[in-house]
């Protein structure tokens, strides 16, 4: 019998840094268990170079990487998503759209590294962001969540963001 596969959306409010360095670490950790969606409130448009650059450097593909609305994963036809974990303050704290299947939410805040200026400055933050998220994704997927009942599973994704990296 194969293993259920959950659909996660990783938000922020530009959809350009964090949230992809989300979106790829699901997909790369995740190995087939979880795919891995972003979004963002007000989409920048464009991946940030700098997490380009980072993921290009770690060998990681950054093909068909984009910044998108939420708005795609709320619409008829879109994924059903299993989870949903906001990565920075302000698309934590924005009106999101009513996700259907109610998914488990949370919210695992991340340093913007797109704000820091310089450019090795800029680097090591981008990286910081990607050790902190694939930390918390480790985690979470070391969690036995088919086993978990509803109330306990939103506490341990709660205490997953609550970690100081």
């Amino acid at each position: 019998m194969s293993e259920k596969q959950y659909n996660v959306l990783v938000l922020c409010t530009g959809n350009s840094a964090r949230s992809i360095l989300g979106e790829v670490l699901f997909n790369t950790l995740g190995k087939g268990k979880f795919k891995a969606f972003s979004a963002g409130s007000k989409p920048a448009g464009r991946v940030n170079p700098g997490a380009i650059e980072l993921l290009q450097e770690m060998g990681i593909s950054t093909e068909g990487l984009r910044s998108k609305s939420w708005d795609e994963f709320a619409a008829p036809g879109a994924p059903k998503i299993d989870f949903i974990f906001t990565v920075c303050d302000n698309a934590a704290g924005e009106v999101c759209p009513i996700w259907p299947g109610k998914p488990a939410t949370a919210h695992w805040g991340i340093p913007d590294p797109a704000h820091v200026e310089g450019d090795e400055a800029r680097h090591a933050a981008f990286k910081k962001a990607y050790d902190q998220l694939a930390r918390r994704i480790q985690l979470f997927m070391a969690l036995h969540i088919e086993k978990l009942d509803k109330l306990v599973l939103k506490e341990k994704l709660a205490e997953i963001g609550r970690i100081q990296d």
